[in-house]
């Protein structure tokens, strides 16, 4: 095998195990989120950097599909606080169909999420939390959604993984939302641990 052959295969497979997380299903029951009750959801989508080998999206596109997604996921809590969830799109990817195994583009936004106590008129996380969202591990997913999925379900795709993720980043610091602190044997270990509470 040549070596640029060899290179691609070996980035198609660090690609695919990056996006090792299923995708994120809405219609699932939903987790108990405390106190939350959603209050603005603010998409700030301002001519993003579009990664290589990418379907376009207009800034308005992506701004109603997190939009939507955050709805989706968030909408339902009737907790008695309000929460305001403010993201900003910074990259994405919608991938191409490529060649499969050898080339296989995979979809990708790339975006920072601030959470912020309506009553307290404070932001919770002390610096805005980086995402990298990717498509999920689903059979399909493993070759790529440019293979099999419209632009406009891609973007669905992400918004909805990115939602999902914004619920577990929450849910990582129950004390936010007014949950009981995890039990010791469930709380965050090793060096994400640090990551993730910001």
């Amino acid at each position: 095998m040549s070596t640029w052959i060899r290179n691609l295969v070996v980035g198609a497979l660090a690609l695919v195990a990056a996006a090792c997380s299923p995708p994120a299903n809405p219609d699932q029951p939903p987790v108990d989120m405390g106190n939350f009750r959603l209050g603005f959801n603010v998409v700030v989508v301002d001519n993003p950097t579009v990664g290589p080998f990418s379907r376009k999206a207009s800034d308005e596109e992506w701004k109603q599909a997190l939009t939507a997604a955050v709805d989706r996921r968030f909408g339902g809590y009737e907790g008695d606080k309000l929460y305001h969830i403010g993201i900003k799109l910074d990259a994405y990817v919608l991938a191409k169909p490529g060649v499969p195994v050898v080339f296989t583009p995979r979809s990708v936004l790339v975006m920072t999420v601030n959470i912020w106590d309506d009553a307290a008129q404070k932001r919770l996380n002390t610096k805005e939390k980086a995402f990298s969202i990717f498509e999920g591990a689903s059979g399909k997913s493993l070759i790529g959604t440019g293979f099999f999925m419209g632009r406009k379900a891609q973007m669905e795709l992400l918004a909805n993984n990115a939602a999902k993720a914004i619920q577990d980043w929450i849910l990582e610091h129950p004390e936010w939302v007014g949950l009981p602190p995890h039990d010791s044997a469930e709380a965050p270990a090793g060096p994400d641990a640090a990551a993730n509470g910001n």
